[in-house]
């Protein structure tokens, strides 16, 4: 079977061009899928992530305003697919070119969209009315789009709720890797990983950080991920004066190991449409607190069984949470055993059967 994946990029340190690396791998080496990649803009190489030798990747230079711009993608994206001729193509792009494919492609070949993040997404605090209007218009425009193509799959079953669409399926982000070694939990240290955009939430991460190290100064936090240009989190860390207490690193492809190095995982994301990071911790009996935002983490875990899941925002009850785990080393340790368990259940031999099956399905539906 021939795959076709539209991304914009898949040369970045981001989640998205990570689970894509890993699902494609698995999918050429068990089952001989053939595939493609479609980017824009020198958004091919070079990969920080280990993409299978055998895949094919295609790039369109895109120029001039938003109305050529969204022209000449129209034309060049159709000329490629009748050059490459999937079987099926796969959108991962939730910008507002992607939802315009249905009106922009000129093929019968079904096109499933592949969302991995939450429909409700703000850039940035405080954004003007006409901002948070043209927001809302979004999110109305993409939920009706939506219901345009084909298949329409998400991560967890309350993004299918989120977006309301009749042509829904969940699927879950593939765990990449098996651990034996578990942390041991003994280390003072905690970790967070992810983008340092306002999605993630790192802000509010440190301001909770401020009040651990009040009681616990002897701790410490890592955050992993790329820096934003403006190193905002940098200079607020500075500001409340945790610059002995909180270490900032560069995306790694060992992230494994520094799992292996804390005793938890943290996550104060404003949004999510999964939570990839959670269950790679928790594969390595992490015990995690996260906020019950929309919507990945409450699909993930379950409340004071394998982490704590908080009310979105509720920075006191984070905090108790944390300093929680902090002082009973056997409650971390109980917590980690069953997170380990839990993250058994999206090992990539149990998710990846079904891509395969919704894959034959699609192939098998459009050929007859």
């Amino acid at each position: 079977m021939k795959l076709l994946y539209l991304v914009p990029n898949v040369n970045n340190e981001g989640g998205v061009a990570r689970v894509l690396a890993i699902k494609t791998f698995y999918l050429i080496e068990k089952w001989n899928y053939q595939i493609d990649f479609l980017t824009q803009n020198k958004g091919s190489f070079p990969h920080f992530y280990n993409f299978n030798k055998k895949i094919g990747f295609h790039d369109m230079l895109l120029k001039g305003n938003p109305i050529q711009f969204l022209f000449d993608y129209k034309r060049k994206l159709n000329e490629q697919i009748e050059l490459l001729n999937p079987d099926i193509i796969i959108v991962c792009d939730n910008g507002f070119k992607a939802f315009l494919l249905p009106f922009l492609l000129k093929t019968k070949i079904p096109v499933v969209l592949e969302i991995h993040s939450s429909l409700h997404i703000i850039e940035k605090e405080n954004e003007s009315i006409f901002n948070l209007i043209g927001t809302q218009f979004s999110i109305l425009f993409k939920k009706l789009v939506a219901r345009n193509f084909d298949y329409f799959v998400v991560e967890t079953p309350e993004s299918i709720k989120e977006w309301n669409v009749p042509n829904g399926i969940a699927i879950p982000n593939p765990l990449w890797f098996y651990s034996d070694k578990l942390a041991k939990l003994n280390s003072k240290k905690v970790i967070a990983v992810g983008r340092h955009v306002y999605e993630k939430g790192f802000d509010r991460l440190l301001y909770i950080w401020k009040k651990i190290v009040k009681k616990h100064p002897d701790w410490h936090l890592d955050i992993y991920g790329k820096s934003s240009d403006d190193l905002s989190l940098q200079k607020l860390t500075s500001e409340l004066n945790l610059t002995n207490s909180v270490s900032f690193y560069n995306p790694t492809n060992d992230i494994v190991s520094k799992y292996h190095e804390n005793s938890i995982y943290l996550m104060t994301s404003r949004f999510e449409g999964f939570g990839m990071v959670l269950i790679e911790a928790m594969a390595t009996g992490l015990p995690c607190i996260a906020y019950d935002c929309p919507c990945g983490p409450r699909a993930i875990i379950e409340n004071k069984s394998d982490g704590f899941l908080i009310k979105n925002g509720n920075e006191s009850d984070y905090v108790e949470a944390v300093l929680s785990l902090i002082n009973n080393e056997s409650k971390r340790i109980e917590m980690g055993k069953n997170a380990k368990q839990k993250s058994l259940n999206y090992h990539i031999d149990t998710i990846m059967p079904l891509w395969d099956s919704l894959f034959k399905d699609i192939k098998s539906k459009f050929s007859s």
